[in-house]
């Protein structure tokens, strides 16, 4: 999965993805710490990047695009640690294939995960 770790998130989850053998850059890491969500958003579709993000913003800004990209995984529910962001994004990614997680977002709560399909229309 090709994903960017947006700035709710610290640096540790995308070393990690990496470190799974992901393609995984954080935000700060590419010089887009200062970036609107809009900004990450643009970079993320040019890139066929997944954003993984702790910002409750993204799902409306991408449902009203209307497109099919970036897909989205959304962590909900604040003050997420880094080991718990591990845990949920490692079940998330042994239970979902790659082309279920493109054009969709998927919100990761404590207690359970949805998907949705993109485009919301």
């Amino acid at each position: 999965m090709k994903s960017l770790v947006d700035m709710p998130l610290s640096p540790v989850p995308s070393r990690w993805l990496t470190e799974m053998g992901h393609d995984a850059v954080h935000a700060s890491a590419i010089g887009l710490h200062a970036a609107s969500d809009v900004e990450i958003i643009d970079r993320a579709r040019q890139e066929a990047r997944t954003v993984v993000t702790a910002d409750l913003d993204y799902p409306r800004l991408i449902a009203t695009a209307g497109g099919d990209s970036p897909s989205l995984i959304l962590f909900r529910g604040g003050d997420w640690t880094e080991a718990r962001v591990r845990v949920r994004l490692a079940e998330v990614l042994s239970a979902l294939a790659e082309y279920e997680i493109q054009h969709s977002i998927i919100a990761i709560d404590r207690d359970r995960v949805r998907r949705r399909r993109l485009p919301i229309g």
